[in-house]
């Protein structure tokens, strides 16, 4: 009788250490939950998330940094798994984040020269010309204002819709697929509705594309497809994955920026406002200093499953096991970044991981920081006195949904 080989991914003997709590999370706010303050000193500990496997939690640079980098660790695989995750839907395949190498390097390779700084660049006259033209409706219309609305969600939806080839018509439905995908508290039949009608419109400016090719990723892909050098799946995969990553994260991000520039605290928001006022030189600098210091995630990456035994700051992940890791408690390391609660803008050092590390590295990060650039520098110099026009107190967090940010942030100047 011939014995099959044992599966490359196995169960673990049960020898790990009972499970803390998790969430860690907190639901106002942008500043590091505590408990994962409690974790400084401690090696990797095993969390139990409301749904799915129970996993390992890294919260260091080090060990974050090393997870995100170590082949052993898969993501692919975790599609297969009864994944740990904050909601009860668990993330479906396609895209990128679903892939591990080297299936991930050859679909990368597709749109990797779509996203480099050589590309990128030459946009940001062009990108400037958008943010002043919504300032210029802001300005005529008078404040108050919503940053949200006004700003930081059609900037990015209309640079990234106009990069894919996406018809100006449809990006509000863009924008419904996205809110409903990074919810956490949608139904599987209201994500199963909305991603028919999403798809469905996705097929129409595929075949529109195939038609009559453009200078845009949506012919790029299709190109691809019709060579075969990618299925129809990976197509609508790697198309959905940067419509939504390519617009609700500078989303989210933008309006979060200006909360902590805007709302007093100690993280020193004030100061760097009047400083990129003073000197628009620093700007490359406080955004980056504010990708460190702002939590993007709320709460943890996506999960990944060990594919045999590793070590990993002291404990022994064992094959089949799971970990999830916070990149914003790696950004606020005080070993690797002193006074990590304030914005330095002179801090020396390692940079964040808050664009990730390895090959995951997120795609479109020259854009994320050119539109973060260009929002800062404009911003402060049109509107000279910003701040928002509603108490603290007033203001409407998202709550428990995979991004953190704000719904609204009503500003006046």
């Amino acid at each position: 009788m011939t014995v099959p080989p044992p599966p490359r991914f196995r169960p673990a003997p049960g020898t790990s250490p009972e499970p803390l709590a998790y969430p860690f999370w907190t639901s106002e706010g942008l500043g590091l939950p505590d408990g994962y303050r409690r974790l400084r000193d401690r090696p990797p500990v095993r969390v139990r998330l409301p749904y799915g496997d129970d996993a390992w939690l890294a919260t260091s640079y080090e060990d974050v940094r090393a997870v995100l980098s170590d082949p052993r660790f898969s993501l692919a695989e975790a599609v297969r798994r009864d994944q740990p995750r904050i909601g009860p839907m668990p993330r479906a395949g396609g895209g990128l984040i679903a892939l591990d190498a080297p299936r991930h390097t050859r679909l990368r390779a597709l749109l990797a020269k779509e996203f480099t700084a050589r590309r990128i660049e030459p946009l940001r006259d062009h990108v400037r010309g958008v943010v002043d033209g919504l300032l210029d409706r802001m300005v005529a219309a008078g404040p108050p204002a919503d940053l949200v609305e006004d700003l930081a969600f059609p900037l990015p939806m209309t640079l990234i819709c106009e990069l894919a080839g996406v018809p100006e018509d449809d990006q509000p439905g863009v924008r419904t697929w996205a809110d409903t995908v990074c919810s956490g508290s949608v139904t599987p039949d209201v994500v199963q509705r909305h991603a028919k009608e999403f798809f469905a419109r996705m097929d129409d400016w595929i075949e529109a594309r195939r038609r009559t090719p453009a200078d845009d990723l949506i012919s790029v892909l299709v190109r691809a497809a019709d060579e075969g050098v990618l299925t129809a799946d990976e197509l609508a995969g790697l198309l959905n994955e940067v419509l939504i990553g390519g617009f609700v994260t500078t989303t989210n991000q933008i309006a979060n920026f200006f909360a902590v520039l805007l709302l007093p605290g100690e993280v020193g928001g004030a100061e760097v406002l009047a400083a990129v006022r003073e000197r628009p030189d620093l700007v490359p600098r406080a955004v980056e200093e504010l990708l460190r210091l702002v939590p993007l995630l709320n709460g943890l990456t996506l999960p990944r499953y060990a594919g045999e035994d590793v070590e990993l700051g002291g404990v022994l992940v064992r094959a089949g096991e799971s970990v999830v890791v916070s990149q914003a408690a790696a950004n606020h390391d005080p070993a690797v970044f002193p006074s990590p609660d304030r914005i330095v803008l002179d801090r020396p050092g390692a940079p964040h991981i808050s664009f990730g590390h390895g090959i995951h590295y997120c795609l479109g990060a020259h854009l994320a920081r050119l539109e973060l650039q260009t929002v800062l520098e404009r911003v402060t110099a049109r509107l000279p006195g910003l701040q928002t026009a509603v108490p603290e107190e007033e203001l409407r967090w998202r709550s428990k949904e995979f991004f953190s940010g704000l719904r609204s942030l009503p500003v006046t100047w």
